[in-house]
């Protein structure tokens, strides 16, 4: 629900309607214009009023934004009506109806791109779809209106949340809750890389680290068999361990990542190394959505996919990608054959986690195209993974929200940076570490 106007965004928005409908107390008395400069700074104080409760300037300037944006949408009609009934005063004068028309929409119009590019380069929550929608609804009278609303409410909606887990962080911080024994590694699934740009995990390593926990990737190609993945993180833990004394690692894996792990601890001579394994969406007994995708799709056009694939890859930093390996080690018979032989030493804590989509609607795109055709093959689904695929280890853990969202495979790493109803992804980490750390590990 979008908050209740504020008082002072009120005052704002009269301070504003009538800085914007000036022209003829400025054309009239010119010493006005001094004090209409002064108005203005006042509206951006009101706006700015939040730098009191953080110092996040992605925050300041998205609750910049939304006030501003409130403010001309609530200045909009009382602008209109001043106008009209200057028309019917003035008569004939047009001149001065004119200037005052343009004077009112330069302002206006300042506040509004002013606001609409503080929330358009800070937000998170607009996403894509509302953005573009904002962009393409931007001229069609009363549907402007409605989708610059649903700016407004979404926008408002994150700055609160957002403040709120701040002032959580701040308490958390002190108790350094998520400060293991042994470093976290994170390791991503198929078709991905790790990348400072575009941070696989989305907003969830940052919490973790104020909170304590020491922060590794496994900086692994995004696609290849399983057992060539796995030869690549067991270099990457060797040397972590090496370069750091830290003497083990705990492992969160996402997705391929987990089977990757499985791998590297049984058969590559890493498992001295490995304090704690939790699993993340991973197809522990495959996906029979890629079995029937490789049964129904002819060789030559698996070749064709798997080298456009592979050459994207290779200019982006991969050394040697293998799309189609990677496909095939999804698959429900290969997964079954690594479920049955991929066993794990008792003295790694293993656990695992899975989550559903409650309907297809919940996911972002691809994954409610995909939900369909996972749910047919494969029942209740993630948008890739079924639900029957992701327990594994001591203790297993299946989420989802009530309502029609759910949580998607991309959800679980915090890959669309979404505040999701019912779920705080960066919350369900901190709780994850916090508890290897209550473990001792």
């Amino acid at each position: 629900m979008k908050k209740a106007m504020t008082p002072s965004n009120i005052l704002a928005a009269l301070l504003l309607t009538i800085t914007a409908n000036s022209y003829l107390l400025v054309s009239t008395y010119r010493l006005f214009l001094p004090l209409l400069i002064c108005v203005g700074m006042l509206i951006m104080g009101i706006s700015l009023r939040i730098l009191y409760r953080t110092r996040t300037p992605r925050w300041v300037f998205c609750h910049l934004g939304g006030n501003l944006l409130e403010i001309f949408s609530l200045s909009l009609l009382p602008s209109i009506v001043y106008h009209i009934i200057l028309l019917i005063y003035l008569k004939n004068d047009w001149t001065v109806l004119f200037w005052s028309a343009v004077t009112c929409i330069c302002v206006s119009a300042f506040v509004f791109w002013f606001g609409i590019i503080c929330v358009y380069i800070a937000s998170y929550q607009l996403g894509v779809k509302l953005r573009v929608l904002g962009i393409l609804c931007g001229m069609i009278p009363i549907l402007n209106l409605i989708i610059l609303d649903k700016i407004i409410r979404t926008v408002m909606i994150e700055v609160e949340f957002e403040i709120s887990r701040e002032v959580k962080q701040k308490e958390q911080a002190e108790r350094r809750i998520c400060a293991t024994q042994y470093p976290i590694l994170f390791v991503h699934g198929v078709f991905f890389r790790d990348s400072k740009r575009f941070n696989y995990w989305g907003r969830i390593p940052k919490v973790l680290q104020n909170n304590g926990a020491q922060i590794y990737y496994g900086e692994h190609s995004s696609a290849l068999s399983v057992p060539d993945s796995a030869a690549e993180l067991s270099t990457r833990i060797r040397k972590i361990v090496e370069e750091s004394g830290c003497e083990k690692v705990n492992i969160i894996a996402h997705s391929k990542g987990g089977l990757d792990c499985r791998y590297a601890i049984k058969n590559l001579g890493i498992s001295p190394m490995v304090a704690s394994l939790t699993t993340i969406n991973t197809p522990h007994r495959g996906c029979l959505f890629a079995d029937k995708m490789l049964g129904y799709i002819d060789q030559k056009t698996q070749d064709k996919i798997a080298d456009f694939y592979n050459s994207a890859l290779k200019r982006i930093g991969d050394p040697n990608p293998d799309f189609l390996a990677a496909v095939r080690d999804l698959t429900a018979e290969a997964c079954a054959v690594f479920d049955r032989e991929l066993t794990v030493p008792e003295e790694i804590y293993c656990q695992s986690f899975g989550s559903i989509l409650n309907k297809a609607t919940g996911g972002q795109f691809p994954l409610n195209v995909s939900y369909h055709l996972v749910r047919f093959f494969d029942g209740a689904n993630d948008g890739l993974v079924g639900e029957n695929s992701f327990s594994w280890g001591e203790h297993y853990e299946l989420i989802t929200t009530e309502g029609k969202r759910g949580i998607s495979h991309g959800d679980m790493i915090d890959l669309n940076r979404e505040n999701i109803p019912g779920f705080d992804v960066r919350e369900f980490y901190v709780k994850l570490v916090s508890d290897l750390k209550d473990k001792g590990l």
